[in-house]
């Protein structure tokens, strides 16, 4: 279940940092995420500038939208502001007007599927802090500020979902997630060549590849299918015949959502890819042949500690979580701190 998972995996980090675990910053994937943006507008006081109440009331604004029932806001983001007609303004704090208006994104999620998330995490004796998009996290922790300002779009590509964020001028513009992961090359293996599930995941970890082009036709290994008594002996790129399809098919889905958002010519940086997938060899070479984009596999930088062991694109969502689930909660306790003090 996953609350024993999530109690295996505590024992596991409470073992390796010698700290008692009381609390988590929780990453959001999966089809019940949604997303769109929204604008809020607020009259402010022309003679003394625009304060932080201020943004803060444009952002409620723009919060104040019709949800579906059993949809919660996950995340609310400014994208920019506008000042009495000004737009493109990405901090207007302290200039004066009378008109203020913000554009931002807005993410939502299922609040049963929250709910029973937090459930099972409470469970294991740990008590969620906050629910933060999966893309939100691994960005955090593998762009890089020119990217962010120039336009990249994320791909974090995960077990049962592949989870893409847009970043242009330095912040989020889109969201989204595909219905596609690595649990679906594992179960093409599994199925083509008459494998165990975990079995066909250890394949694909050490002989996979997604571009049949690049593998030397002489490259063999050996499997043990479902009813054989001897070992069979396989083409690596018969195996990569098997996983390029279901990775095309990925990409193709993402280059549809990301001309339904709109943004594909503002991608200047490209693509960057993480999660374990992104570590499939050839997947890049397919990834910019599908997208037209320069592509790049990331992982975690500028970690200390077990850095050698978390650099594994695998570990961006983690580690990503810690560094801005801090950030949010500054961004809260501030926001708190001014509101009192205003109160």
């Amino acid at each position: 279940t996953l609350t024993q998972a999530v109690s295996a995996s505590i024992h596991k980090a409470e073992r390796s940092s010698g700290y008692r675990i009381g609390s988590a910053f929780v990453s959001v994937a999966g089809a019940h995420i949604d997303s769109r943006n929204s604008r809020g507008v607020v009259g402010i006081n022309g003679t003394r500038g625009v304060q932080l109440a201020d943004l803060e009331r444009a952002m409620e604004s723009a919060r104040a939208i019709a949800l579906p029932h059993n949809r919660e806001v996950l995340h609310i983001i400014p994208r920019s502001y506008s000042l009495d007609g000004q737009d493109g303004i990405r901090s207007p704090l302290g200039m004066h007007g009378f008109r203020l208006e913000v554009e931002a994104h807005i993410v939502t999620a299922s609040s049963s599927s929250l709910q029973n998330v937090e459930k099972c995490i409470n469970g294991a004796g740990v008590y969620v802090d906050r629910f933060i998009l999966n893309p939100l996290a691994s960005g955090e922790v593998v762009l890089t500020d020119t990217e962010r300002e120039m336009g990249v779009m994320v791909v974090d590509i995960g077990g049962g979902t592949s989870d893409i964020a847009i970043f242009i001028e330095g912040t989020v513009w889109h969201t989204a997630v595909i219905p596609v992961g690595g649990w679906h090359l594992t179960n093409d293996i599994a199925q083509g060549l008459h494998l165990p599930y975990e079995i066909a995941e250890a394949h694909k970890i050490e002989h996979g590849h997604a571009d049949p082009r690049q593998v030397d036709e002489n490259e063999v290994f050996v499997v043990q299918p479902f009813g054989e008594e001897h070992m069979s002996r396989v083409q690596r790129v018969d195996l990569a015949h098997i996983v390029q399809p279901r990775v095309e098919e990925l990409f193709q889905l993402v280059l549809r959502e990301v001309k339904y958002s709109g943004y594909d010519g503002l991608l200047s940086a490209g693509v960057v890819l993480t999660g374990g997938t992104a570590n499939l060899t050839g997947i890049k070479h397919i990834a910019a042949d599908v997208l037209k984009l320069p592509v790049r596999i990331a992982r975690p930088e500028n970690i200390t500690g077990m850095a050698d062991q978390l650099r594994h694109p695998s570990y961006s969502t983690g580690v990503g979580l810690l560094r801005l689930g801090v950030i949010m909660n500054r961004e809260d306790e501030r926001r708190g701190k001014f509101s009192r003090a205003n109160g």
